[in-house]
């Protein structure tokens, strides 16, 4: 299969760079995977998980609280408001997660932003409460 270049950068670091096969993300407006040749398109990522297919196998996965997407002739880059192997997610990143998914509910003013900020908030405890069962 083809590849293209690929990187996930967060602001403390850059975290990939390596060419991959296939890339998925959480966009606002749905999930997307990214081949090679893919049309460009930048996009806003919300808060869910990045899946990496290496060129020449293995499979990396992220989780990003959001940031930008952008594709263009070179490849994909994803510029990530905060990013971690998803391996390393544990409860002090999930608390912390809640925490500031609870705090963009309480500053939420329009029903539309409120509707986005518990989703978001739901998403988190669910994907806690998911974790900790599989950790047992």
């Amino acid at each position: 299969m083809a590849s293209f270049a690929f990187e996930l950068v967060s602001p403390e670091k850059l975290l990939v760079s390596e060419q991959a096969e296939a890339v998925t993300a959480a966009g606002v407006e749905g999930e997307f995977t990214v081949l090679a040749q893919h049309a460009p398109f930048i996009t806003v990522l919300k808060p869910g998980f990045v899946r990496i297919k290496a060129a020449g196998g293995g499979e990396q996965v992220f989780y990003v609280r959001g940031g930008f997407a952008e594709v263009n002739p070179d490849g994909l880059t994803i510029l990530a408001d905060f990013a971690v192997p998803a391996a390393e997610l544990d409860g002090a990143v999930y608390a912390k997660e809640i925490e500031i998914a609870e705090a963009a509910l309480g500053h939420a003013h329009s029903d539309e932003a409120k509707r986005r900020a518990q989703e978001r908030l739901d998403w988190l405890k669910d994907l806690r409460a998911q974790a900790t069962a599989a950790a047992h």
